[in-house]
């Protein structure tokens, strides 16, 4: 997953959260425009400590797993047999 997937996914929990940026910003000792960036896609670095904090915030969390293969050449041509 990219920084600029994470965005959609924090914008929609901060929201179930009914909290705004600027409280979000706020409590976490950030910027608004920081998280704004962030939730749009424009935001190419972040600490990781302060995105783990923004997430859990809003009752997300990070999670670390290997790295999945790369499909075959045979493995795409059977997904589009299907």
């Amino acid at each position: 997953m990219r920084l600029a997937d994470v965005g959609p996914l924090l914008k929609a929990a901060r929201r179930n959260h009914r909290r705004s940026q600027e409280e979000l910003a706020r409590a976490l000792g950030m910027s608004r425009a920081t998280i704004s960036a962030l939730e749009t896609g424009r935001c190419e670095e972040i600490g990781f400590q302060k995105l783990a904090a923004l997430l859990e915030s809003v009752g997300l969390e990070v999670t670390v797993a290997p790295r999945k293969a790369r499909p075959t050449i045979d493995e795409l041509l059977a997904e589009r047999r299907l």
